[in-house]
């Protein structure tokens, strides 16, 4: 994972997952009275600016902001077009994709007249999830790499660091992958879930799906994007029973196919990746968007994987997604058959890597209490992407 107003539940019961605009009157699929069927109806439905107009401005200004700070921090000499990993550097990087987000989330929720804090960033006890997702970020990482370990997969070297270094390199690249955190989660798990459980149903996130598939195939797209067709391939039947079955929760699960398929396919243009590797980041991606519907915010998502990230390119030294980082604290390197070590992807490119982020499922289902039904309050997917 290398460089998203409900009535309040009983105190006892976990938090619910904010009902996007359900401040708004009229009752789901109609529009509201004497709403023009014109050109307005294109654009504007029963809950506002329709999903896929959202969906679409928001990367647009995303992209478009990017482009506008990366400009400016590289016109300042905060970033340069060399490839430079060091952690300053990296810092830089993401800080000026941070502000477009901020800014881009910040302009669609003043169109869309909510919160920033609706896209999947409400709910109690935040920084408990934010915490627990930390620790469990690091221990499951930390039990990749122990498993490694133990099968000779991956050795380690002597201590790289000493000293004061070991504290400022920890403290830099804790800043830096808690930014990476925040802008994929920002991206995917809050703004586009959000966004796009609100409106879409199996045929549109098929549709999504089929697109970006071909354009990797017509793109001749190494690095792995069978990964991508593979986490596509998994979510076609269960995501067709929920729409066949009329669910409620059908928006929320065809949000969270399209948007881990979109995390994976966003990772095929890292260098070093096997299939394994962005397999197991939209995998990955799926089980953040499970984070959401038993927590019913992104925070523990985003705690997990700073962690996971930290861990991984500081903390253990090894590989992310082909990117080995200098100032780390230990020296590790794979060893023996990269479909077991990972390679040059690291350990995410490891079969090993499955297990472990099923592990990362169970452990959510069994410490978070799925919510009933009738708790987990989302809207019908009553608008369609842009009809």
């Amino acid at each position: 994972m290398n460089p998203e107003t409900n009535p309040a539940p009983p105190a006892t019961e976990p938090p619910s997952i904010s009902v996007p605009g359900s401040t708004r009157q009229g009752s789901p699929g109609e529009d509201p009275p004497g709403a023009s069927r014109g050109l307005k109806w294109i654009f504007v439905g029963p809950q506002g600016l329709r999903v896929g107009w959202s969906a679409v401005i928001f990367i647009s200004l995303t992209y478009l902001l990017e482009s506008v700070f990366g400009l400016l921090f590289f016109a300042f000499h905060l970033i340069s077009t060399s490839n430079n990993a060091a952690p300053q550097q990296q810092f830089f990087s993401e800080l000026f994709q941070i502000l477009a987000l901020l800014c881009a989330t910040i302009i669609m929720a003043v169109i869309e007249g909510r919160s920033i804090l609706d896209y999947n960033l409400h709910g109690k006890k935040q920084l408990k999830h934010f915490l627990s997702g930390l620790v469990v970020g690091f221990a499951a990482l930390s039990a990749l790499v122990a498993s490694l370990a133990s099968g000779h997969w991956l050795r380690f070297g002597p201590v790289a660091l000493n000293g004061v270094q070991i504290l400022e390199y920890g403290a830099i690249w804790g800043a830096v992958f808690l930014m990476v955190a925040c802008f994929e989660e920002g991206s995917m798990r809050c703004y586009l879930q959000y966004t796009l459980t609100r409106g879409i149903n199996f045929w549109w996130a098929f549709g999504s799906i089929a697109c970006l598939c071909a354009l990797l195939i017509l793109a001749e797209r190494g690095n792995g994007a069978r990964g991508v067709y593979i986490i596509a391939s998994l979510g076609l039947v269960p995501c067709l029973l929920v729409h066949v079955r009329g669910a409620r929760c059908a928006g929320f699960w065809n949000a969270a196919w399209l948007t881990s398929t979109l995390f994976g396919a966003m990772h095929t243009g890292n260098n070093g990746e096997n299939w394994i590797g962005i397999f197991a980041a939209a995998f990955i991606g799926f089980v953040f968007c499970v984070s959401i519907w038993v927590t019913g915010s992104a925070w523990w998502a985003i705690g997990c994987h700073a962690a996971w990230d930290w861990a991984e390119t500081y903390f253990y030294g090894t590989a992310d997604s082909g990117f080995v980082a200098p100032g780390h604290l230990l020296s590790t390197s794979p060893a023996g058959n990269p479909l077991w070590s990972g390679g040059t992807d690291g350990p995410e490119g490891s079969l090993i890597i499955i297990p472990i982020v099923l592990l990362l499922l169970a452990w959510l289902l069994v410490i978070y209490r799925r919510p009933k039904p009738e708790e987990f309050s989302v809207p019908a997917p009553s608008e369609q992407l842009a009809s």
